[in-house]
């Protein structure tokens, strides 16, 4: 699920958060939901693909995503929490983030795979950078690239290259991705004092968080410049 993050280039130098700091399930249980989510909405999008590789395609994504949900089950069992209660305070959000970027094409839903993962997986993996290693560990296996980008960024870009208005529509939606994407994740750390408080010790304070959101949004024009959307 998404892509590889940019080093962390924060104004400050926070240490190490501990692995036993309470935000830590916090950020796996949050994790474990999208991870949840995003498998229901690529099986929901595969009806959209004209051709049976393409929901062969959506479906292998899926299966990657519940593959990392268990990894993040495991990882909660072992710290004695129970990931459905965990998961709940977070639902919400995610399902909001959703609903607000509902795919009403193929090509939506495939620049939604690609982007919209990466976007989660450039702020998660940020975080990772200061957290201990074990934990960083766990989260950066759930957050790796799947494999499957190459038929995503071969399919766009085959439409946006012969096709000037397939290519100013999708670059609209990925600028809203973008925008949800943040709106929600701002919404999440205002309602979780324990992960707030997380972040920011990984960040260094408010002003590295700014920055972090900064580097997300130069991270995702790059990705979308890999789909043509340029």
């Amino acid at each position: 699920m998404g892509a590889e993050s940019s080093p962390s280039t924060t104004s400050s130098s926070p240490t190490l958060v501990p692995a036993g700091h309470p935000g830590v399930a916090e950020l796996f249980a949050v994790i474990a939901y999208g991870e949840i989510a995003a498998f229901y909405r690529l099986a929901d999008d595969a009806k959209f693909s004209p051709s049976l590789r393409g929901r062969v395609a959506l479906a292998s994504m899926a299966g990657a995503e519940m593959s990392h949900f268990e990894t993040l089950r495991a990882a909660l069992v072992d710290r004695g929490v129970e990931i459905y209660a965990a998961m709940e305070p977070y639902r919400q959000a995610l399902d909001a983030y959703h609903a607000s970027t509902t795919p009403s094409t193929w090509l939506e839903s495939l620049v939604k795979a690609y982007v919209g993962d990466g976007i989660a997986a450039d702020f998660y993996c940020e975080i990772a950078d200061r957290l201990d290693p074990e934990v960083a560990a766990v989260v950066r296996d759930v957050l790796a690239e799947t494999g499957h980008s190459e038929f995503v960024v071969r399919e766009v870009r085959e439409v946006v290259e012969r096709s000037p208005l397939q290519k100013d529509r999708l670059m609209l939606w990925g600028r809203r991705l973008l925008g949800e994407a943040i709106t929600q994740a701002q919404y999440v750390l205002a309602q979780n004092e324990e992960l707030a408080e997380l972040v920011i010790l990984t960040c260094g304070d408010l002003a590295g968080i700014a920055a972090l959101f900064d580097r997300m949004q130069v991270e995702h024009t790059k990705r979308m410049a890999v789909l043509g959307l340029h």
